[in-house]
C-alpha cells in the first residue's frame, strides 16, 4: 500500500477514459442519439480523454448499435471501447460476432465478481466457475484480435481472497487491463489504496478505476487508486450515471491540473461537454450527482428493481427518497409486472406491454415511471 506519510503525490499521470456514452446511456430513463453520441465523443477526445467507452452488446441486433457507429464515424473505432455482457461461452460468442459486425476493437467484458452479483447474474456463486467463466471469454476474444479489458463488477465488495485470485487469472488469460467496477459505493480512498495495492502487485497487470459517487468520493476514490498504482480512470461528464452517478469528468481534470499539476488536458471544452451531454440526456441543467436525487434510485432494469439491495450503498427510505421506475425504450413484460405489483389492475401483462411500447413509440418515445405505466393499463383494460 501507499505511504500515507508521504506528500499525495502520484507515481504517474493517468490515463482517463470516459464512460458517458455507456453508464449514463444505461441510467433509468436517459437515451442518446446517435447525433448526441457523434457531438460527445468529439469533444471528450478534443478535451484529451484518451478513451470513449460507448453501449452495451449481449448479442445480435444491439439496441445500441447507432450509437457505436456513431462514435467510429466522430473519433475512430480505435479511440472508442464497447462494454460486452457476459453470462456464458455460447452468449461471450454471440456478443462477440455482434462486435465484430460493428467494427468494435477495444471490449470490455462486464463480469459480476461478488458472491451477490455472481449469484444474480451468473446463476452461480462459484469463485472457481468464476474464473474458468473470465478465462474463456477473455481467451475467445484474444483469439479474434480484440483489446480486452475485464471488469470486476461489484468488485469494490469483493473479498480479497475471491477478487485477487480472478484478476490474476484474467491476465493469465491474456487480458490487457483490469477494471475494478465500484458499483455500490463502499469504500474510503484509504481503503481503496489499499485494494488497489493488492491488484497492482499481481504481475504484468494494468489497473482502471470506475468508482460511483453514491457517497461523494468517486474523484477521491479514483485519484486515490492511481496512488496506489492504478493507470486508468473512468469517469462520465457531469457525474452522470446509474444511481448516484460516477466520477465527475470536470471535477476529476480540475482535480488534476490544482493539485497534481497535470496540464496534459484542453479544459476549455468542458462547459460545452456538460451542456452538450446533459441535453442530449433529457436532464436540462438539472442533473446533480448523490443519494437526495430523482434519479439516484431510479431504475430501468427488472433485476435492479426486484434485487436493489445487491446495487445501493445504502436504502432509499434511509435518506428519505423513494426507489422509482423510469424507462424510455426499455420497457419488458417483467417492468410491467413490477409497476403493477401491489395494484388491483389485472391485464394480459404481454399484450398490455406490446400495446404500451406502441403507444411510446407514437408518442416520441417519454419516460415512464410506475404511476404512468399504471395509468396507462387502466386506459387499455377501458379500451
Amino acid at each position: 500500500m501507499a505511504d500515507p506519510e508521504n506528500d499525495g503525490s502520484l507515481p504517474g499521470l493517468p490515463q482517463l477514459s470516459d464512460a458517458t456514452l455507456r453508464d449514463s446511456a444505461h441510467m433509468g430513463g436517459v437515451e442518446f442519439g446517435p447525433k448526441d453520441a457523434a457531438v460527445i465523443a468529439d469533444l471528450l477526445v478534443r478535451t484529451g480523454i484518451d478513451l470513449v467507452e460507448v453501449g452495451m452488446v449481449s448479442g445480435p441486433d444491439s439496441k445500441d448499435a447507432d450509437l457505436v457507429l456513431a462514435t467510429h464515424e466522430a473519433i475512430g473505432p480505435e479511440r472508442s471501447m464497447t462494454l460486452l455482457v457476459v453470462r456464458d461461452r455460447e452468449q461471450v460468442a454471440k456478443a462477440l460476432d455482434e462486435a465484430e459486425r460493428l467494427g468494435v476493437r477495444h471490449i470490455m467484458y462486464s463480469i459480476p465478481t461478488s458472491e451477490q452479483h455472481a449469484g444474480l447474474k451468473l446463476g452461480s456463486p462459484s469463485a472457481k466457475f468464476l474464473q474458468v467463466l473470465a478465462r474463456s471469454a477473455i481467451s475467445q476474444a484474444k483469439d479474434r484480435g480484440f483489446h480486452v479489458t475485464f471488469s470486476g463488477e461489484d468488485g469494490a465488495r469483493t473479498p480479497k481472497e475471491r477478487l485477487i485470485p480472478y484478476v490474476a487469472a484474467g491476465f493469465e488469460a491474456g487480458a490487457d487491463r483490469f477494471r475494478l467496477a465500484e458499483t455500490v459505493a463502499y469504500l474510503s480512498p484509504w481503503q481503496m489504496e489499499e485494494v488497489i495495492s493488492g491488484l497492482t502487485a499481481i504481475d504484468g497487470s494494468e489497473i482502471e478505476i470506475h468508482s460511483h459517487n453514491m457517497l461523494g468520493m468517486a474523484v477521491a476514490n479514483s485519484l486515490a487508486a492511481v496512488r496506489a498504482g492504478a493507470r486508468w480512470i473512468s469517469a462520465t461528464v457531469g457525474g452522470i450515471g446509474e444511481r448516484g452517478g460516477n466520477a465527475p469528468l470536470a471535477e476529476l481534470l480540475t482535480s488534476l491540473r490544482v493539485i497534481h499539476g497535470d496540464t496534459r488536458f484542453d479544459l476549455t471544452h468542458l462547459t460545452e461537454l456538460s451542456r452538450a451531454a446533459l441535453r442530449g440526456a433529457g436532464l436540462g441543467d438539472a442533473f446533480q450527482s448523490g443519494p437526495t436525487t430523482p434519479h439516484a434510485f431510479a431504475y430501468e432494469l427488472p433485476g435492479q428493481l426486484s434485487n436493489p439491495e445487491a446495487y445501493e450503498t445504502l436504502p432509499a427510505e434511509l435518506v428519505g427518497n423513494s426507489r422509482e421506475l423510469r424507462v424510455r425504450t426499455r420497457l419488458t413484460p417483467a417492468l410491467v409486472k413490477w409497476a403493477l405489483a401491489g395494484s388491483d389492475i389485472a391485464v394480459d401483462v404481454e399484450a398490455f406491454t406490446a400495446w404500451l411500447i406502441e403507444r411510446q413509440e407514437l408518442a416520441g418515445r417519454p419516460v415512464l415511471d410506475q404511476e404512468a405505466v399504471r395509468k396507462a393499463a387502466i386506459d387499455f383494460q377501458a379500451a
